[in-house]
């Protein structure tokens, strides 16, 4: 279960600045929020951990020392990470002049991304404000002053352009065919491919799906059933060995997923090969291949 400490706020909305709600999480593997909207601006700024955040168009995976801005009635979506799930403070916050500061900060749905390497230093203000949390003068002043605290550290950070434009999300992909070309001999995972590139399976799926129109996956799968295909056409290799040399520990589990992508066994598809003059089909070793280099020159 989450680890949540959550506090809420109720101000007057013609306050020039003030904070609405604060709170830290510390959460588990796929612990997420959305897609959905929020009334005001919030800022999460992650302490450890890592996670994705979608808003708009795009997404980004992140990391400790950065944080996200949520848009009012703006769609967003978040979730942490599947190995390191993300522990992260936030800060909703509304006023006459709220947009206006935000602007300032370089913020906005477009870019709402930034950098700060003040983590603890967050971390102790967003702390401030949830322990002075009664409607006291006192207390209400001191939290809206943290605030302003809050928001002047991130100002004193950086803002993050894009990560996830089309050179970035190219460059995930190109990493991953690379590291999948030269280990698919290996009892390799899709999560493995993800951590090689440092983002998350759900980023890499969606960077897969957006570039080459297949799932990690089915890429994996397709890569090395095309070499399954060379070395039953090309050698007398047992089935057996065909299937450790492709990464396939089982060799039921081979046969099946040869089956699913060439419609009969790898015994049947070797003797059609030798029926044919050992020719068979020695153009699907490259299909894949061919089919991502069209892509990339599009």
């Amino acid at each position: 279960m989450e680890k949540a400490y959550k506090l809420e706020f109720t101000e007057e909305e013609s306050d020039d600045l003030y904070v609405y709600c604060c709170g830290c999480s510390q959460t588990l593997p796929h612990h997420s929020f959305g897609p959905a909207v929020k009334p005001h601006y919030m800022i999460h700024f992650i302490i450890n951990g890592k996670g994705q955040f979608s808003i708009g168009s795009q997404t980004y995976p992140l990391e400790s020392g950065y944080g996200f801005l949520i848009v009012p009635e703006e769609l967003a979506y978040y979730e942490s990470d599947e190995n390191d799930p993300w522990t992260y403070v936030w800060v909703g916050f509304g006023g006459k002049h709220a947009g206006e500061i935000v602007g300032e900060l370089g913020l906005s749905l477009q870019q709402p991304i930034f950098k700060s390497e003040n983590i603890n230093g967050i971390y102790d203000i967003v702390k401030d404000m949830m322990e002075h949390n009664t409607f006291s003068v006192q207390d209400v002043l001191r939290r809206n002053g943290s605030l302003s605290l809050f928001l002047s550290e991130i100002a004193g950070g950086s803002s993050v352009s894009m990560r996830n434009d089309a050179g970035s999300a190219n460059n995930y992909v190109q990493q991953a065919l690379s590291y999948i070309s030269q280990n698919y001999y290996n009892p390799i995972k899709v999560t493995d491919v993800a951590a090689y590139v440092c983002i998350n399976r759900s980023y890499l799926y969606t960077l897969f799906q957006k570039e080459i129109g297949m799932s990690p996956q089915q890429y994996l799968t397709s890569f090395r059933i095309a070499k399954a295909v060379e070395l039953l056409q090309l050698t007398s290799l047992p089935i057996e060995s065909i299937a450790i040399s492709c990464g396939y520990s089982d060799p039921l589990v081979f046969s099946k997923a040869f089956r699913q992508e060439k419609g009969v066994s790898p015994s049947v598809f070797r003797k059609d090969a030798m029926k044919n003059g050992g020719r068979g089909n020695k153009e699907h070793l490259r299909e894949v291949e061919k089919f991502i280099a069209g892509k990339q020159e599009k």
